[in-house]
Order: C-alpha cells, then structure tokens, then sequence
C-alpha cells in the first residue's frame, strides 16, 4: 500500500495483525524495513505497520529533504494514512532515534515507546570509536569487506550478531529481498546527528517526555550499551530489558524473550 507525504512522495507500507497499532521504523539511515519477523511474530497482539522511510527500499526515490524533521512528518503521514489517534512506536537502532524524535515532537499521539538498539542522547564521539573497535574484532580475519554490495553489506552486519556460526545466515536475510543503499541519505542524517546529539536541549526535551518507553538492548551489540544510560537517565518513565545472548538485531537471537517484553509494553 502507498502513503503519500504532503509534499507528493510515495511511501511503501504494510498492514498485518489484530489488536492496538503498533508502528515500525527501521534503521539505517538510507536502509528499509528489515521487519517481517517481528510482524508476525506479533500479528497476534497488535495491528503492525511497517513503511520504508523516504528515498529507501520500495519508498519512491527522490531528492530528500534528508533531515529529522522531514522523516518525523513522514511517520505522522503514515500515521494519518491509517486513521491513528495514537500508536504505539518501535524504533530499531536509526529508527529508535527516529521514534524518539517523532515522540518528543508528538508525544499526545503516541501511546509507548520501544526504543531498541539505539544509541542514547550523548554525543556520538561517547560510543562512536569503540563501535569501530568493536566491529574490526567480531569481524576478525574478514575484516577487509568485499568491494560491492550486497555482499559488503552482508559482511559488515553479520558482526551485528552475537552467535558468529550463525551470523552470515541471519545477515543474508537481513538483505533479502536487497535494494540499493541511499548513502545520500544516509551521510545527511548522521552529519545532522553529529551535531544535533549531546546537546543540552534534546537532555531536557528526554526529561519532560511523558510517555512510558521500554529499552530494549542486546547485550552483545557492538555498539556499546553504555551509551543508551544518558536516555535512561533522562526518561522519567522508562523500564530497560537486556537480552544477554543477543547483540545488535535482538529479535533475531532471542524471539521469545523479545517478544515477551515487547508484548509486556503493549
């Protein structure tokens, strides 16, 4: 199904399940809804939608604007289309920080946040050099990527995964069905987030949110867990779960216990 933005751009989404709405937002930036297993294993619980962010995966490409607040009225668009009041967000990585943002600008129009595998409200530089530590060791002697997607891709997100016997497998299913990369996309949002993090003004924003948020983290997520303590700290009402045998991708390695605490917050 399309949704149309305001300003004439189609967005892919999808509708599936019983109960309360329950909208998706993918990472990346530049990637697309990676979700069909959290769908359905949740049909029985919630009404899941999930979209393709703007210029991504089947979302018509165009030319941006490639910014926060445009990605926020996007959700509300999406939103809109499906005749919520209000819903419940579960954000993934990019898509919690998005989720966040969407929140924070409209928090009477969301019911829960599932912030899941982010990386908190601190500046970028708090977790950003020990990510990249982190991915050249689970990558070992493949550390060097081959030189094209989608087996570059493949490659780099398998260290997402905290049972490396496995981890080739569940990155091939991450990039099926593949569609190209918006690296436009995905350089504008994380220049605007090197500079938007950290302030004292999203800390205070976080501080007034009145909106129960669940974390959720992979205890062996590369990126380090550390970085999501400035966002529980600043949430006045936030519960956090941490999977300990799953890393960056947790419903992946641990479904049950995801979505237990997923349908808990529900």
């Amino acid at each position: 199904m399309t949704v149309i933005t305001e300003d004439g751009v189609r967005l892919w989404a999808s509708r599936s399940g019983e109960g309360e709405p329950l909208v998706l937002c993918h990472g990346g930036p530049g990637l697309w809804d990676m979700f069909g297993d959290v769908a359905a294993m949740l049909d029985d619980r919630a009404t899941v939608i999930r979209w393709d962010q703007r210029g991504c995966g089947r979302s018509q490409r165009c030319a941006g604007p490639w910014t926060t607040d445009r990605f926020v009225a996007d959700l509300d668009a999406v939103r809109h289309h499906f005749g919520l009041d209000r819903m419940a967000l579960l954000g993934h990585s990019w898509g919690a920080q998005l989720a966040l943002s969407y929140a924070l600008a409209h928090p009477e129009r969301v019911s829960t946040l599932i912030y899941v595998s982010g990386t908190g409200i601190g500046p970028v530089s708090d977790w950003h050099a020990a990510f990249r530590d982190n991915l050249t060791a689970r990558l070992g002697a493949h550390r060097e990527p081959p030189e094209k997607d989608p087996e570059r891709a493949i490659r780099q997100w398998s260290a997402d995964f905290a049972d490396r016997e496995d981890a080739l497998e569940h990155a091939r299913r991450m990039a099926d069905p593949w569609f190209d990369i918006n690296h436009a996309c995905n350089r504008a949002l994380n220049a605007e987030t090197q500079l938007a993090w950290g302030t004292p003004a999203l800390h205070t924003a976080c501080r007034s949110l009145d909106v129960p948020v669940l974390v959720i983290d992979g205890a062996q997520d590369i990126r380090p867990r550390s970085a999501v303590d400035s966002l529980e700290a600043a949430l006045p009402r936030v519960r956090r779960v941490m999977l300990p045998d799953a890393g960056h991708v947790p419903w992946a390695e641990s479904p049950a216990d995801f979505r237990d605490a997923v349908g808990d917050a529900l």
